[in-house]
């Protein structure tokens, strides 16, 4: 698991995500709760920003819910439902609550009915492996706190 907490990682499966004219604002590591107003699974994202987009994608590809018994994991992935690069002037609102821990949870709306919610932790993980976490998080909740506005 520490893998996923690597800025460097992070950097490198986000860059596959932003769009050609855009540039890279911040990222950090982030929690996904809801998609679509239904429960999901709980499972680690990483969460950027550029001028215009919001970027949500999976930190490792899933494979297996049980490595043992080899049962696939066949739950939907934010991608699947909502896409991995959100315009952001396709929300339509987004609520930031405070959460356990420093955490603040992201309750993301867009203009089409389709819903998100993240958790975005107050640290990066043990180890420093991302060292911009405090930083990017800010960044990112201040454009997301904007909208709307």
């Amino acid at each position: 698991m520490a893998g996923i907490f690597d800025e460097g990682n992070m950097m490198q499966i986000l860059e596959g995500c932003i769009p050609e004219g855009e540039t890279f604002l911040a990222g950090v590591h982030g929690i996904t709760l809801q998609v679509n107003k239904k429960k999901t699974s709980v499972f680690d994202v990483y969460v950027g920003i550029t001028e215009h987009y919001l970027l949500v994608a999976e930190c490792e590809e899933r494979k297996y819910l049980n490595e043992f018994y080899r049962i696939a994991d066949r739950r939907k992935t934010v991608e699947e439902d909502l896409g991995t690069c959100l315009p952001l002037a396709q929300i339509q609102s987004c609520e930031i609550k405070k959460a356990i821990m420093g955490a603040v949870n992201c309750s993301i709306t867009l203009r089409d009915g389709s819903f998100l919610k993240l958790q975005l932790p107050k640290r990066g993980g043990l180890g420093g492996g991302m060292p911009h976490h405090a930083e990017y998080r800010e960044k990112i909740l201040e454009r997301l706190e904007r909208i709307g506005q």
